[in-house]
Formats: structure tokens, sequence, C-alpha cells
């Protein structure tokens, strides 16, 4: 069968996006490996998929798989598209849509300027909702890597970050620590690891090596993971405007408990069918 799909990005951060409501299909991870391949199949960081809800008091329910086939909790990028791909092909009418997704629910808003907002809900902070292997929680935690000390934030947006701030986002180290942070046995799922780079009060720099995918233009649950390390350690306030390599976010969290709100763009790419 031919299967319709929409290549959407934010901030570069680039999906392929499938409606299983008006299309009926079983997509397992061996086809996300295949189409995520960009120079055999559609390429892409992410598959999303947009599946009626489990739950009644939600509106869609979102997957989401990496390019190596494994599906995450949640990505904030992706959100933002989703809400551009539900209303683009009026599968709602609504504005504010809720969204259930392996991470939680999370609520999408479509705003007139044609930006997407996102509340992530809290963030979680305590090591064994990450996970991640501390005895308590702490603003930051030693991470030995190669024999050397790293001081990291562990942060869960519905999918598990470390930030570690550098002076220097340009030479910071992504593609040799990033690999080797993300499966640290310290972190039994994997995670997200965001080199962090405070220009100001109000104004950093960031890139992120995705679990799953290597280094992406943007990742806006890390974005978010970053802003709350920041904030919570005092090297920043909110709101905050984090800059990474496809362009930028603007992140809000007023503190413990508060949910962390997301802005930025979606941009559809093209339209395609592929044999499934």
């Amino acid at each position: 069968m031919l299967l319709r799909f929409t290549k959407m990005h934010g901030l570069g951060n680039d999906f392929m996006v499938i409606d299983l409501i008006s299309q009926h299909a079983h997509i397992q991870p061996k086809h996300a490996k295949a189409w995520g391949d960009r120079h055999t199949g559609v390429g892409f960081d992410q598959l999303l998929l947009v599946e009626p809800p489990h739950n009644p008091d939600v509106d869609f329910r979102y997957r989401i798989f990496n390019a190596d086939g494994s599906e995450v909790e949640q990505c904030g990028n992706g959100a933002r598209c989703f809400a551009r791909f539900v209303v683009d092909k009026r599968l709602t009418t609504k504005r504010e849509i809720r969204v259930e997704t392996k991470g939680g629910i999370i609520v999408l808003n479509l705003r007139a300027d044609g930006q997407v907002s996102v509340d992530m809900g809290p963030p979680r902070l305590a090591p064994a909702e990450v996970p991640f292997l501390a005895d308590s929680e702490a603003l930051s935690y030693p991470l030995e890597v190669d024999g050397q000390s790293l001081e990291i934030a562990a942060v869960s947006m519905g999918n598990p970050h470390a930030v570690l701030r550098v002076n220097e986002i340009d030479s910071a180290p992504v593609h040799e620590l990033g690999p080797k942070i993300e499966h640290h046995p310290r972190f039994p799922q994997r995670v997200n690891a965001g080199f962090l780079q405070v220009l100001n009060r109000q104004h950093a720099r960031l890139r992120v090596w995705e679990r799953g995918a290597g280094e992406t233009q943007a990742c806006g649950t890390g974005a978010c993971a970053a802003a709350v390390a920041a904030i919570r350690q005092g090297w920043m306030d909110s709101p905050v405007q984090i800059d990474l390599p496809g362009g930028r976010l603007s992140i809000e969290w007023a503190g413990s408990g508060q949910p962390v709100i997301m802005t930025g763009p979606a941009v559809r790419v093209f339209e395609g069918q592929v044999r499934l």
C-alpha cells in the first residue's frame, strides 16, 4: 500500500509526519529505520505518528520514532510540527490541542503570528523520574566520562536530558562527549546531551546530541531542559532565548512545579508517498 506523509521541520530538526487517523497502517521500528536513512529513504531526525487518542480527555495520540528505529517519549520541535500538521490537514479546528505522548499529556497552542507554543508540563527533577542513578536530588551532579569529571544537570521533559555548561559552544566536544554521555551507565534509558553556553541572564546558545539521532539542528525538549537547569542554578532568568544551530526558541518557566512553555516555528517542506 501507498502511505501519504508530510516532511516538516522545526528550526532544522526534521520530521516525517504520518496521519494514521484517515490512513490505517501498522508502523514498526524497521520502517522508521528504513525511511530515516538520508541516502536510501526519506531522511529525518524523527518519525511522527498522528493517532486516535486512548484517553477521551485529549484530542490525539502522538508517537515518536528516532531515525535508528527506537521509540522515544517526547519531542518538542516535533510537537510544534504536530500541531501545524493536524490543523493544516483539517484533522481539528481547535487552536488549543491536547495530545497524549509516551511521556505524558502536552498542550499545543497555534498563535496568530504563526508560531506554536507548547505547554510541556513541569520538568521532572527527581533522579528516579529522569531516570538517572543518584542517591538524592541535586542542582547538578558529577559524571565521570573518560577519566574526567563533568558537572551536569539531569532533567526530564518527558524524555531524559543531561545539561553541561561550556565556555564556548563552537569548540565544545559535542561529537566526542555526546555519545559517551548518551550511553553512560548512570542513565539506564540513555540520555540526550545538551552543551550550553550562557551569554547573559536571558540569552544562551545550545547544541544537543540527541539519543538515537546524533547532533541535530535543534532540540525543543533540550532547550527546555537547558533553560530549567540554567534558571535553577541561578545563571539565567525566565523568559530565556535559546539559540540552536537551526534558530531560536523562547522558553518560559516560573519555577518549581510550574510548566515549561516553549515557543517557536513549524514549517511544512513537502508532501510524498512511501510504499509500506
